[in-house]
């Protein structure tokens, strides 16, 4: 099945914009029945609210390695029950895929 571009409306902000054919085939691949009913800036937004990041950096908390003794920091509040390490520490502790 051929596929052409289609110019779409948002919902949110009423720009148009182009549901490419390449999109559409990706689409229909994927199984997706719907076209996409915003365009790419207000779906990123949308994304954003719901990710809860709003444009701010995450948060990051400066602890030490429990193996090597560097000062790392990392995306989450570490609790005193259990080790932290630092990035290069972390790839000898995790479990093999």
């Amino acid at each position: 099945m051929a596929f052409q571009d289609k110019e779409l409306v948002c919902k949110d902000c009423g720009a148009t914009f182009i549901f490419t054919a390449g999109e559409q085939e990706f689409y229909a691949e994927k199984g997706f029945e719907n076209e996409p009913l915003r365009c790419r800036d207000c779906r990123s937004a949308r994304k954003s609210a719901r990710n809860g990041s709003e444009g701010r950096p995450r948060e990051m908390y400066t602890v030490v390695c429990a193996d090597c003794g560097v000062e790392t920091q990392v995306p989450f509040q570490p609790t005193s029950d259990r080790p932290v390490y630092c990035r290069e520490c972390y790839q000898h502790h995790r479990p093999a895929r």
